[in-house]
């Protein structure tokens, strides 16, 4: 396999000015300057020789080198048309034998000599990304934007049930929701959502001087496994219709928090009464079971609604 370099501090700002790029906060850029950083993440993610992995805001490709290095196959998604553009050059200059194979406004194609293709650049809104390019992918790994960490994460998961793990790094306190359980300061609707899809846990803290632009907050490093969602004849949507209405007055029992959703609170606590838990509990103390449990007690309470 051919020797692939990391871009360092003084290249990727040399990129970015021969580029014109400027970090901004609206797609909240924050570029990663340390190969040690780098290589810390596709550790973690437990990475695999050949294993077709996604990457959502590449950027300069920091982390998009570091996966290819250890010989994965990325798409990556990239919704900066600049940098997009710019990604395909880099990777090609850092990594010898490969070349740009196909291209159009949306999508470049590297291979190596051997026809392999190692690297797809999407151009596109992650959060409008229904369909990635085979082999399906196994692994998210990502530096996602700070200010669509939680949407991106949860959409990847619900549209790609190929993948099996993730390992993301996010602002220090969304990773604490991420992997909050019940009961805890932090548990909320992101912990109860991505508990559905997965196994999470913080795995790292990520200093603020690794970046550039450097971040006015520390980020972490969250661990994701794959899991079955619970088991229940309620829809998805319709358990994390129960998520929502729980947190959306956070100190309210359940019964009165689900009050709306149920039509009444006598129907609210009818339901949590009927999936086991104390109408008086509050959401942050129910794990995704307990929503489950309680979104198909007021499924099958629904007008109209045939048991099965």
């Amino acid at each position: 396999m051919a020797t692939t370099t990391l871009l360092g501090p003084s290249e990727i700002r040399a990129l970015a000015e021969r580029a014109g790029v400027r970090p901004t906060k609206t797609l909240g850029q924050n570029f990663v300057l340390d190969a040690g950083t780098v290589r810390k993440i596709v550790r973690q993610a437990d990475v695999r020789a050949g294993e077709s992995v996604v990457e959502v805001g590449p950027g300069l490709g920091s982390l998009t080198l570091g996966l290819l290095e250890a010989d994965a196959d990325v798409t990556a998604v990239e919704i900066d048309p600049v940098l997009a553009r710019l990604l395909p050059g880099t990777v090609a200059a850092h990594v010898p034998g490969l070349v740009v194979d196909d291209a159009d406004r949306e999508r470049v194609v590297l291979r190596d000599g051997d026809g392999r293709v190692r690297l797809t650049v999407v151009l596109a809104d992650a959060l409008d990304v229904r369909a990635l390019p085979d082999p399906q992918p196994t692994a998210l790994v990502a530096n996602l934007p700070y200010n669509v960490s939680v949407p991106v994460l949860l959409t990847f998961l619900e549209r790609f049930a190929s993948l099996e793990r993730g390992l993301v790094m996010v602002q220090a306190e969304v990773a604490d929701r991420l992997a909050a359980p019940p009961g805890s300061r932090t548990y909320g609707v992101p912990s109860a959502k991505v508990a559905w899809y997965a196994a999470a846990r913080r795995t790292a803290t990520v200093g603020r001087a690794v970046f550039w632009p450097a971040p006015n907050v520390d980020s972490a490093l969250v661990r994701l496994d794959r899991r079955e969602p619970p088991s229940t004849t309620a829809a998805r949507e319709d358990v994390f219709a129960v998520v929502d209405a729980a947190f959306s007055q956070r100190r309210k029992m359940l019964r009165s928090a689900l009050a709306q959703l149920a039509g009444s609170s006598t129907a609210a606590q009818e339901a949590v009464l009927a999936a086991g838990l104390d109408p008086q509990t509050r959401g942050e103390q129910v794990d995704v079971d307990g929503f489950a449990a309680i979104a198909e007690r007021l499924v099958a309470a629904r007008p109209g609604t045939v048991a099965p």
